[in-house]
């Protein structure tokens, strides 16, 4: 179904949309985390290496963060 200007429906959908999902996006670990160890790599202590290693070299950070796979679209 196409959408038609000038149609509340639309509208009145994407307001349920959001409201059932609670927004639209969603932050999961792309690391599985299946015992202890794998925490501490991923987490802490492990994330203070990766702090530090930014400190030294700022362009660390698109290599160790999400920091290459984001954008900001802003209208």
């Amino acid at each position: 179904m196409l959408f038609s200007p000038g149609s509340d429906e639309i509208y009145k959908d994407a307001l349920a949309l959001h409201a059932k999902h609670k927004g639209k996006l969603e932050i999961r670990s792309k690391v599985p985390l299946k015992n202890k160890y794998d925490l501490s790599r991923a987490y802490t202590p492990g994330v203070a290496e990766v702090c530090r290693a930014i400190a030294k070299d700022r362009n660390l950070a698109y290599k160790y963060t999400l920091k290459a796979n984001t954008i900001a679209i802003v209208t």
